[in-house]
């Protein structure tokens, strides 16, 4: 189920979904993205405000995305971000 609601979330991988990683992880999950060059982010969790500034930093890779899959675990249409 595909959302639209630009969230921002803390991803342990970001890129292409061409690339062959990012590929393998999307297969794994079973999510098919139209869009090769789309830049997705997979396994995420959402950033909160409450969660800015107390500690609870991100050891990944901080992303803005338009749509997100699996409750948010995926993240479609990212666009990096810095907090």
């Amino acid at each position: 189920m595909v959302s639209a609601n630009n969230s921002d979330a803390c991803c342990s991988s970001v890129g292409e979904a061409s690339d062959p990683a990012i590929a393998n992880e999307l297969g794994i999950l079973g999510v098919i993205i139209q869009d090769v060059t789309a830049i997705v982010g997979v396994d995420c969790s959402p950033i909160t405000v409450i969660g800015v500034g107390s500690g609870n930093a991100c050891s990944g890779t901080t992303v803005s995305c338009s749509s997100n899959e699996l409750g948010g675990l995926v993240q479609i249409g990212c666009v990096p971000i810095t907090l």
